[in-house]
C-alpha cells in the first residue's frame, strides 16, 4: 500500500490516504509517485500530494533493505517542508528545536535517565523536565 499526504495552506498535512499501489505503476510495472498524484488528482480534484512512507521515522526506514522517505510519516497537522522535502510535526513547545537531520523536534534539555522507571514531564515555564 502507498500513503499520500494531501498538503493545504502554509504547506500543512489535511489529510493522509492509502492508494492500491497498482495505482503507481508505469508502463514498465515500477512504482512512481507522480502517477499516485495524477490518479489522486483525478479522483479529488486536489493537485497538491506527497508520497510518504509508513516505515519512515527520524530519516531511517524501519526495515534495514528499505530507503526512508521525506523524513518521517506525515500525519494530520505535519508540515511539508519542501526545502528539506520532509514531514515535521507540530512544535510541542516553543522552547524546542527542530532536528535538522531528524526533522523532529527536541528539548533544549535532554530527557533524564532513559534506563530509569521513572515518568517525567516537559515544563516549558522552567524548561526543565519534572517527575511525573
Amino acid at each position: 500500500m502507498a500513503h499520500f499526504a494531501k498538503i493545504g495552506l502554509n504547506s500543512k498535512v489535511i489529510e493522509v490516504v492509502v492508494l492500491n499501489n497498482n495505482e503507481l505503476l508505469d508502463a514498465d510495472g515500477h512504482e512512481n509517485e507522480i502517477n499516485g498524484i495524477n490518479f489522486l488528482t483525478q479522483l479529488t480534484g486536489w493537485a497538491v500530494w506527497k508520497q510518504t512512507s509508513y516505515n519512515t521515522l527520524d530519516g531511517v526506514h524501519k526495515d534495514s533493505d528499505g530507503t526512508p522517505l521525506r523524513k518521517n510519516y506525515a500525519g494530520i497537522g505535519y508540515t511539508y517542508d519542501e526545502d528539506r522535502d520532509a514531514f515535521y510535526p507540530p512544535q510541542p513547545y516553543t522552547s524546542w528545536t527542530l532536528n535538522e537531520t531528524t526533522c523532529l523536534w527536541e528539548a533544549p534539555v535532554a530527557y533524564p535517565d532513559a534506563d530509569s522507571d521513572e515518568i517525567y514531564s516537559w515544563n516549558e515555564e522552567t524548561t526543565s523536565w519534572d517527575l511525573s
